[in-house]
């Protein structure tokens, strides 16, 4: 029997755990670079493994010596070690023992991958040069210059514009938006130097594509096989939510971003699996990041495409072992979400999430519980859970809405928020907010809360701001731009005299949006109405009566009925109520003399 290659790994955390998992079965043997007790020595024992630092380049040539291909798990790697291994090769035993020969080791992906990747301004330099989709950028310089540079940045992008380092960045970390002038000092102070400035990409959704890369031995490009498109959500700078397929996308645009991510990683080198991250803006796809490795985002194939998960990908794309007549990475249900275990306040805060993905669920539900043996920190990254269904994927996510529900009450406990913290047990925090209130001042509460009592009635999640158009017209706009991109269906705003909040509003999401008019102390609220019901062609508000917060909220239950069956049946059985007691007054004034009908009423 022919012996199997030994892959070398650098890097054993989670991804190398899951890598080693998916190996087992297959008889591959992984030999792992990393701590002594990382996550993937903990499944996986073998004398082949070496204890120490993945960016020690001796421990590298050590493991290289005893395996027969090298690949990471991290990118954060020293490039010109995988260069010397690649290329020139590492000492090894000869095979009578009694002296030392060269052997070249084949590194994917490729060392030269790994090194434009490392570098996030070059990475997309290069994008840029083979026609790819990428924002505009511009280098800063370092040093006493960086304050010009910040200056030249906003004059070409304006602002906002975002700060980014080009090397050393991960999970968000390593970014700055710079909104004004007054940041550039901040942003000098935080950020150091290699950096590059990059223009801003409103984007409605962020979207991402796993892609497996195939070449010869030669470096000639064989295939690409792309995975599918999934939806991503960011929260404090982390993936925290992974939907299949991403909501309220076409089709067209969904073939797009498939189509970009193949083109991206058909343009690098070596073999293996990779992970594309775009924005969406307007139907087009702008490529963001490239992780040339198993990914968050791919997580949820382990479930969703167990025949060829993006692990098993990676083994067979690094051992050269796919099929001749390709590979079809079709999911085997119709929805799937993932969601990430993170640490919380506490050692034990996400103890109760955990039990409670353990638990039962409907038929239609399956839930698959990931951990990954790593000390519970603030934030880390400790665990996962997919959940797959045989409905769509909002179907989906209102069935595992506890879920959902619990990891936003341990997000609101780690980061400290006073008023997400006493918002607790308030619908606020019920999942995901499906509807967004906001108003201009809070002395719109008293009418806005009729309708605040109405969602909470029919236990609809949502959100409540202050934002004004006038006075904080930056911060409305990030409300926007975040809200649009949160899963949020509905926003609900209310303004008085001018009230362009509703208005502005709409010009800047995709999702619907209802006015409520408020009655001023001039003109009982007409001016209101009037600035928010004549909005121009394109850029639909929808408008209830002035104060009528009642009716805002059950137009935003009716619309989110369309999507999710429960607020339809509630919204059924809320107007059979209206209707039986219009049915039962009715009768009773049938029934009596209308003088002591309403002698009735004013008693």
């Amino acid at each position: 029997m022919t012996r199997k290659p030994i892959i070398g790994l650098l890097g054993g955390g989670q991804l190398g755990q899951m890598l080693c998992q998916a190996a087992a079965p297959l008889g591959i043997t992984v030999a792992v670079l990393d701590a002594e007790d990382c996550p993937a020595k903990q499944i996986n024992h073998n004398k082949l493994h070496v204890t120490g630092s993945f960016k020690d380049p001796e421990k590298i040539r050590l493991l290289a010596s005893r395996c027969d291909v090298l690949t990471v798990e991290i990118e954060h790697v020293d490039t010109g070690v995988l260069e010397e291994v690649a290329t020139t090769g590492v000492e090894v035993p000869t095979a009578d023992g009694k002296g030392k020969t060269m052997k070249k080791v084949p590194v994917h992906p490729s060392y030269k991958t790994i090194r434009l990747i490392q570098d996030k301004y070059q990475q997309k330099e290069y994008l840029a040069k083979n026609g790819l989709p990428v924002a505009p950028q511009m280098a800063i310089e370092s040093g006493d210059g960086r304050v010009e540079s910040l200056k030249l940045a906003a004059s070409r992008f304006g602002f906002p514009f975002m700060l980014k380092a080009s090397k050393g960045s991960y999970d968000g970390r390593g970014n700055f938006k710079v909104r004004s002038p007054e940041d550039f000092k901040t942003a000098v102070e935080e950020m150091g130097d290699y950096l590059y400035a990059e223009k801003w990409v409103p984007f409605e959704m962020e979207l991402a594509v796993m892609v497996m890369r195939t070449e010869d031995n030669n470096g000639r490009l064989k295939a690409v096989y792309p995975y599918p498109v999934v939806e991503t959500i960011h929260e404090d700078s982390i993936c925290t939510k992974v939907f299949y397929p991403p909501r309220n996308v076409s089709e067209e645009v969904k073939e797009k971003a498939q189509k970009v991510a193949c083109d991206v990683v058909a343009s690098l080198w070596g073999r293996g699996v990779f992970a594309v991250e775009m924005f969406l803006v307007d139907r087009q796809v702008i490529v963001n990041e490239i992780a040339p490795r198993p990914h968050n985002s791919g997580h949820l194939t382990m479930e969703m495409v167990p025949q060829m998960s993006q692990f098993k990908a990676q083994l067979h794309a690094v051992l050269d072992e796919v099929p001749e007549n390709g590979l079809t990475l079709t999911p085997r249900v119709p929805s799937a979400i993932m969601l990430n275990i993170l640490g919380g306040a506490k050692p034990t805060s996400h103890d109760r999430f955990v039990d409670l993905a353990n638990g039962s669920f409907d038929q239609y539900t399956d839930v698959y519980v990931h951990l990954y043996g790593k000390e519970s920190k603030p934030g880390r990254k400790i665990g996962h859970v997919t959940a797959t269904g045989f409905s769509s994927v909002d179907q989906l996510s209102s069935r595992i809405s506890p879920l959902i529900k619990c990891m936003d009450e341990i997000r609101a406990e780690r980061i400290g928020s006073r008023d997400a913290i006493q918002g607790l047990n308030t619908p606020q925090l019920k999942g995901v907010p499906l509807v967004a209130v906001t108003m201009g001042s809070d002395s719109d509460l008293k009418t806005v809360s009729a309708g605040l009592q109405i969602l909470d009635d029919f236990e609809v999640p949502f959100s409540i701001r202050i934002t004004s158009a006038h006075r904080t017209p930056r911060e409305m706009m990030m409300f926007a731009e975040e809200t649009a991109r949160s899963g949020c269906k509905v926003i609900i705003a209310a303004a008085g005299g001018a009230a362009h909040l509703p208005g502005m509003l709409a010009s800047e999401v995709h999702i619907p949006v209802i006015g409520i008019p408020i009655k001023a102390s001039v003109l009982d609220g007409n001016d209101s109405l009037l600035s928010i019901v004549q909005m121009p062609r394109g850029i639909p508000c929808a408008t209830v009566g002035i104060g009528n917060s009642t009716n805002a909220a059950l137009l935003a239950i009716r619309i989110l009925g369309t999507t999710f069956p429960e607020y339809a049946g509630k919204m059924k059985r809320y107007q059979e109520k209206l209707r039986t007691e219009v049915i039962a007054k009715d009768e009773k004034l049938v029934s009596t003399d209308w003088k002591a009908y309403l002698e009735g009423m004013r008693n």
